[in-house]
């Protein structure tokens, strides 16, 4: 029997790699995890209540693309948060986690060819693996750039040769961005709009954390693609309720742009997707429809955020992010340091390597561990001051 090559050259996924390289060895203290990204802070009591409420909804095959009150809850939401108008008919579709989305927009806009030749697909790295098997899935060469210190922890797409750009089809850009914490400000938005119109790309804005920052909100680029006057079906914005209401299990987000795209998107959906079951769609509408949650929830990172900055007051080269749950710490090599932090304390991280790709300039994510502040604040605390004390100590 014979198989695709498609996915041939994939590596492992991160967190499989995690155990290979962890799981052999025996903590060298209780056991904290700080690996992955799964929200720990209460979300709002009253989620078990309307999904009671819609029980008998379960007998009935859910709307594909969301029921109106759910996409009018969106629609609203985009309202007020971004102040941007948006038609719920029209310019949104609701989708059962926003992974399934950011792979399926690809499946659905992205073009058998570009300029006559094979399609490109620009992807941060490191970045969030679904991007990358978006790009093989349509055929598309996936470029990698590197998100670095130098480029603000965000990829600079423009640096690209313009045969390269020429090509592209579909850049992805993640802000706040996952692992680094990085926000696009409203220069980095309109500069990247502007070269997708230049070049004739769409952009694939991944906005899963956007309601998690302290200080500032982030700007969306769908604000400033309206105040630029951009064309709607040049972006495409993803957004979720995992992390902005503590829901991941819920898998409830949306995807919205211009009503071609959003069109194209549902009728592909209506054959392979696998829509949100109607008592959850209930909980989605009212879950954005209140914002009271989403604060406290803000409240609770930013207390960690705060602690994170006092524990690592004085390390050298260790930088807060104002957006996210994640530090994105320097270390000499990832893998060594994961490591060393689970055989020495039981802290367990996860390499920044298993999050980019090897290029021929080596994988960005190499001299990085990414650590999740999702735990309770005293666990928090108690797994910094160990790390801090096992990787920066003037002893180590």
């Amino acid at each position: 029997m014979q198989y695709p090559d498609r996915f041939s050259d994939l590596p492992p996924y991160a967190f499989p790699r995690l155990r290979a390289l962890l799981d052999a060895h025996e903590p060298g203290g209780d056991v904290l995890h700080m690996t992955i990204g799964e929200p720990k802070h209460p979300f709002p009591a009253w989620v078990s209540d309307v999904i009671a409420e819609h029980a008998g909804d379960f007998g009935r095959y859910p709307v594909n693309e969301g029921m109106p009150e759910l996409l009018t809850a969106i629609t609203d939401w985009l309202q007020r948060r971004y102040g941007v108008a948006r038609d719920p008919e029209a310019h949104v579709m609701a989708l059962n986690g926003t992974r399934e989305g950011l792979y399926n927009a690809a499946m659905a806009l992205c073009p058998e060819t570009k300029n006559g030749a094979r399609p490109v697909v620009l992807l941060p790295n490191p970045f969030y693996q679904v991007y990358a098997v978006a790009a093989l899935s349509v055929g598309a060469e996936p470029v990698l750039v590197p998100a670095l210190a130098d480029t603000g922890f965000l990829p600079d797409y423009s640096a690209l040769p313009a045969e390269v750009l020429d090509r592209t089809a579909i850049a992805y850009v993640c802000s706040p961005s996952n692992p680094q914490g990085a926000v696009a400000d409203r220069d980095y938005w309109r500069s990247l709009l502007a070269l997708a119109e230049k070049h004739d790309f769409r952009v694939f804005a991944d906005e899963c954390y956007s309601e998690i920052y302290t200080g500032a909100p982030p700007p969306g680029a769908m604000e400033v693609a309206e105040a630029e006057g951009t064309d709607p079906e040049r972006l495409v914005i993803f957004h979720s309720l995992s992390k902005r209401s503590n829901l991941p299990g819920l898998r409830s987000g949306f995807v919205a742009s211009g009503p071609k795209n959003i069109a194209r998107i549902r009728q592909l959906r209506a054959y392979s997707g696998a829509p949100l079951p109607l008592p959850l769609q209930h909980v989605a509408a009212r879950v954005w429809a209140d914002e009271a949650h989403v604060v406290e929830n803000r409240a609770l990172y930013a207390e960690k955020f705060a602690l994170a900055e006092d524990i690592f007051r004085d390390t050298p080269g260790v930088t807060i992010p104002k957006a996210g749950f994640f530090l994105w710490l320097p270390v000499e090599d990832g893998e060594a340091a994961a490591l060393k932090l689970w055989r020495d304390t039981g802290v367990r991280v996860l390499p920044g390597a298993y999050l980019g790709r090897d290029t021929g300039d080596g994988n960005p994510g190499t001299p990085f561990i990414r650590v999740a502040l999702v735990a309770p604040k005293d666990q928090t605390e108690t797994g910094l001051i160990r790390l801090r004390n096992c990787l920066y100590s003037q002893d180590n």
